[in-house]
């Protein structure tokens, strides 16, 4: 007899294995078209290369705009072993998702607080929900800096500033999702409950929260993603001994375009991975909401 479970697992793999293979595929073809024209210059100017024409260039340039498969390999390989050398893309992988997971543990509580607040109070929201779309749009790279400097001031340093960036970009969709979802139970429901007299608490604890929980897990997955970059960000803007920001800041100005994909490979699986997690939280913690 099948087992639906297993069923249903397999079949959501499905799309996920069409888009890596049709990725692959394309991968040579964008690879040659990318690396193609600039090959053709590096052949007309006159230098000297090992290659005879274009086409071979393509796949021997020493900063390739899209790396070969071989340059690409070369490259993990390269920049992956020992895994836990500090000088290794995995190390610093740790470390980038330290960093990210600290700063969305404090997005969450800012943004389950304020979102309690705004959901609490019309007249806070009037006056805080402004400025918190205004704090979205200060630039980021500006801010690393300087919160940085502050917290060095009182000898607060390592993880703690990148986390407080992260935090501040991903506090935002984990608030405004989650006061949307406080406000999601119908009219029908809070009268009910205003019926039998419950309290304020009563009704945040039975009827609202367990409404928002499915708006909850869909702000996290953006706000992961958010804290990520915010982690790599505010890595390459303030002074970092470590972290994948560091290693594209390094990298860029060495101008090594097989790092620069390697690391930014990396960081995209960081990023799946992130997902993936709150996804299984997710089934884990509302199994109500299965689909049979």
């Amino acid at each position: 007899m099948n087992n639906p479970t297993l069923e249903k697992k397999s079949n959501s793999f499905v799309p996920l294995l069409v888009v890596a293979v049709i990725g692959l595929i394309l991968y040579l073809p964008v690879m040659l078209l990318a690396n193609y024209g600039p090959a053709q210059k590096l052949l007309s100017s006159g230098a000297e290369l090992e290659c005879k024409t274009a086409l071979e260039c393509a796949f021997q340039m020493r900063n390739p705009v899209v790396p070969a498969p071989m340059q690409l390999w070369d490259g993990f390989k390269n920049m992956s072993l020992p895994p836990l050398e500090p000088t290794s893309v995995p190390y610093n992988l740790l470390v980038t998702a330290g960093e990210t997971l600290l700063g969305l543990l404090l997005a969450s509580v800012t943004g389950l607080l304020l979102a309690v607040l705004l959901v609490s109070s019309r007249a806070f929201e009037r006056s805080v929900l402004p400025w918190l779309v205004a704090s979205q749009t200060i630039p980021i790279v500006a801010v690393a800096p300087m919160l940085a400097v502050l917290l060095g001031q009182y000898g607060v340093q390592g993880w703690v500033p990148k986390a407080l960036i992260a935090a501040f970009i991903a506090f935002f969709p984990i608030c405004i999702g989650l006061a949307k979802g406080l406000r999601s139970p119908d009219p029908l429901s809070l009268d009910l409950m205003n019926t039998y007299h419950a309290s304020r608490v009563q009704i945040f604890l039975k009827l609202r929260f367990p409404a928002s929980v499915p708006y909850l897990f869909t702000a996290l997955k953006v706000s992961a993603a958010a804290a990520l970059v915010g982690s790599i960000v505010a890595e390459i803007s303030s002074i970092s001994f470590s972290g994948l920001g560091k290693m594209l800041a390094e990298n860029s100005r060495a101008s090594d375009g097989v790092a620069l994909w390697v690391i930014m490979i990396y960081g995209a699986v960081l990023g799946i991975v992130l997902v993936a997690l709150i996804n299984w939280l997710e089934r884990v913690l509302t199994p109500w909401q299965r689909k049979g």
